[in-house]
């Protein structure tokens, strides 16, 4: 539930338009509501800015579309990730006006324009084409959180030049998303290029011996470059929340 929502039954009780009984009606929900298979956290939106976030992996398609129509009942964008393709489109039957995000593995309802939060523009950058679903749920949770953001892929160190002609939007940057598998050295290249947050988050890309992104986690937690912190492996969404947060506008 938003502030806006809130503040305009407030009003028309206050006009008389509405009375006690009704308003306690429309609030009745607030600050969750009891599925039998979730608690909607209706409240989020009001401490934390953004509305609760559905992790899609696990659950079924009837969890899901009862979580959906919760969170849409209350007006505000949805964003449910780790959403496979056949799961996606058969939730795009019950809610035709989701969109489906095969790169990001994820589907969104957008009810309302996305408010412009950020101070600054995000910068997702990834090492490698493999990374990229990684990199793209990201990308469209930092732009559904409200900010401006920009995408570089495929600039690992395999090939350094790659990355270091694209200085200019590193330096653009308020806040920097940096995903790598393999040994995941990316994010300390990139940390001893600029003076901003810069945000790892390691991927399961990778031989055997990456043990599934173990390998990059750890590269990347012993990394020397100072102002590189670390997410948990294959979270770009942990890391776009983060980054968000530390771009937000305040006041």
């Amino acid at each position: 539930m938003q502030n806006k929502v809130i503040e305009k039954v407030l009003q028309e009780v206050s006009e008389g338009a509405l009375d006690v009984a009704q308003a306690l009606q429309r609030l009745k929900h607030l600050p969750f509501e009891d599925l039998g298979c979730a608690t909607v956290d209706h409240h989020r939106t009001l401490r934390q800015g953004f509305p609760e976030v559905i992790f899609g992996q696990g659950k079924s398609i009837s969890q899901m579309r009862a979580i959906i129509t919760a969170l849409v009942e209350k007006g505000g964008n949805v964003l449910a990730t780790r959403v496979n393709g056949a799961k996606g489109a058969k939730l795009k039957e019950f809610f035709p006006q989701a969109v489906y995000h095969p790169d990001a593995r994820a589907l969104t309802i957008e009810q309302h324009p996305v408010e412009l939060r950020g101070r600054g523009k995000v910068l997702v950058v990834c090492a490698g084409t493999s990374d990229i679903p990684v990199a793209a749920e990201a990308v469209l949770t930092a732009q559904l959180m409200g900010n401006e953001v920009e995408k570089v892929y495929d600039v690992g160190v395999a090939g350094l030049h790659r990355l270091l002609a694209r200085r200019g939007a590193l330096a653009e940057a308020a806040v920097i998303i940096v995903v790598a598998g393999m040994e995941g050295a990316l994010p300390s290249v990139v940390g001893g290029l600029v003076d901003k947050p810069v945000i790892a988050v390691p991927t399961s890309v990778g031989y055997g011996a990456s043990f599934g992104g173990v390998a990059a986690l750890l590269g990347m937690l012993n990394s020397c470059a100072a102002g590189v912190t670390v997410v948990n492996i294959d979270n770009g969404f942990g890391a776009a929340y983060a980054a968000s947060l530390m771009n937000r506008i305040h006041g």
